[in-house]
């Protein structure tokens, strides 16, 4: 799909929004949300990504580590609210983001596969992440606690809209980010990343939408959606510098000569390989306010301006558009 398929209006980037109904905005024009059937060709890409640059890579490589199981997650915590959902168009929505989040975990576990092929084994690291998404945060509240059932799917769908903020801004970042184009990156693995991000920024609003939809109303469901981010923010933190830990350690080409430190973090911050620290601390107080919704973060234009360029989205239309015409 290019840019020029979707209809414009005023604001918001050019582009009537998810989250519409919530402003009040729905109809004709609406963006539609839907999967790309991409794939990833890995064969060329080296373990170090980003030339001379272990710890900018493995930092990054930390998604790899975190959304397959975290986004198989998000689908299954929605398939459990769908029966809640009395707004067609944000039903619409919310099945538009469940594709395109089974399709990122997919492309992202292939890259797991990827780095066991260049002798860096992630499965002592992922089986944790798979405990916390498929054990403690599974249907059932962990260990029989005596959370109501309503409570438990309110309390993790405020999880998802709070992990959600913080891949939107990553994913807007990556959009942005021109120092990684210099510095001579892989460009399948680019190509991944800027995809992914931008179908981030895509759906930057539903899992909020969803939260509020399905949550009540007033102050229950603000201190609710609160609490969510308060859980959320300092765990996706420690699960990332254990996994960049984690990567760095274990890096067959580095055979324990270097190791993760927050001073070669702020290095790669420092050459724009890494977003800042208050790009993604500054995302926490915005998510607080009262007021706040997800379509102001990033470039709705941006994003369906390079979904229009990626070589894998423009590879996925057009075996779309044969199968079409076969």
């Amino acid at each position: 799909m290019s840019a020029g398929e979707y209809e414009a209006r005023e604001g918001y980037g050019g582009f009537e929004e998810p989250g519409g109904r919530e402003r009040g905005k729905g109809g004709a024009g609406r963006y539609a949300i839907a999967p790309r059937r991409v794939s990833f060709d890995w064969r060329e890409t080296p373990l170090h990504w980003i030339p001379d640059e272990p710890t900018a890579t493995h930092v990054i490589n930390v998604l790899h580590l975190l959304l397959p199981a975290g986004e198989r997650w998000f689908v299954k915590v929605f398939k459990e609210a769908l029966p809640l959902v009395r707004d067609p168009e944000l039903l619409r929505d919310v099945k538009g983001f469940m594709g395109q989040e089974a399709t990122h975990s997919v492309q992202h576990s292939y890259v797991l596969n990827h780095l066991a092929e260049q002798n860096l084994d992630t499965e002592p690291y992922t089986r944790h992440v798979d405990f916390l998404f498929e054990k403690l945060l599974r249907e059932a509240p962990p260990f029989g606690a005596p959370i109501p059932t309503q409570e438990w799917l309110r309390f993790r769908l405020s999880l998802v809209a709070a992990i959600e903020q913080f891949t939107a801004v990553l994913g807007d970042w990556v959009l942005r980010a021109e120092a990684l184009d210099l510095a001579d990156p892989d460009a399948v693995m680019l190509d991944l990343l800027r995809w992914h991000g931008a179908e981030e920024v895509e759906h930057r609003a539903v899992a909020f939408d969803m939260y509020q939809h399905c949550s009540g109303s007033g102050l229950p469901r603000y201190v609710r959606r609160v609490e969510g981010m308060v859980v959320v923010a300092p765990v996706l933190l420690w699960l990332w510098a254990w996994g960049a830990s984690y990567l760095m350690r274990h890096d067959p080409q580095l055979t324990g000569r270097q190791r993760y430190s927050l001073r070669e973090h702020n290095k790669a911050v420092a050459k724009g390989l890494l977003p800042t620290w208050r790009e993604l601390g500054a995302a926490i107080p915005r998510y607080f306010r009262r007021s706040y919704h997800p379509s102001q973060e990033g470039s709705l234009r941006k994003a369906v301006e390079y979904l229009a360029t990626s070589p894998a989205a423009r590879t996925a239309a057009g075996a779309v558009g044969r199968a079409a015409l076969s």
